[in-house]
């Protein structure tokens, strides 16, 4: 009588990189990492919605790291280990859309010439030229990469949801 054991669930080794949801660990670390980097290159400010964006992009970046490599060294033979991977994935897509989306609404004020001062958006300051252009358009790379970080994780999660039903 055959059985399914966790051990023929997740894999282990160089094995990651050909399975499905593993195979997102490179594209995350990527995107994560220029989020981390484009908006470490601007000014943080405002501080609170940008130090959240810092936070997840960090955070993220730490933790699939840290995931990564337990899956490649294979300490992830434990039964408990499809649910922590599912969750751990659902936290990273439910973090990084509320930093994507805190991060475009900052950048749209910018783009507007909308200087935000304590949380609220105040009278129009500048036009975009210059520097104010070269940060503009940094920001606007940020979201984007932001975005699609979380689209990976999204997938990720995904499938590893169905891998997780199917153990």
């Amino acid at each position: 009588m055959a059985s399914t054991t966790s051990g023929d669930v997740l894999p282990t080794g160089g094995r990651i990189f050909l399975s499905i949801p593993d195979l997102f660990f490179i594209p995350e670390f990527v995107f994560g990492g220029l989020v981390w980097i484009l908006v470490a290159s601007t000014r943080v400010y405002p501080d609170n919605p940008l130090g959240w964006v810092m936070f997840v992009s960090v955070f993220c970046f730490v933790f699939t790291t840290l995931w990564f490599f337990i899956f490649l060294c294979g300490g992830n033979q434990s039964s408990i280990w499809p649910s922590l991977d599912v969750g751990y994935h659902f936290v990273a897509v439910v973090f990084y859309l509320s930093a994507s989306v805190d991060l475009a609404y900052i950048t749209v004020l910018k783009g507007w010439g909308v200087a935000v001062i304590q949380g609220a958006p105040t009278i129009p300051v500048s036009s975009l030229i210059g520097e104010s252009l070269k940060i503009y358009r940094l920001d606007i790379a940020a979201v984007v990469m932001s975005y699609v970080a979380t689209l990976l994780y999204f997938l990720h999660a995904i499938f590893s949801a169905i891998r997780w039903k199917r153990s």
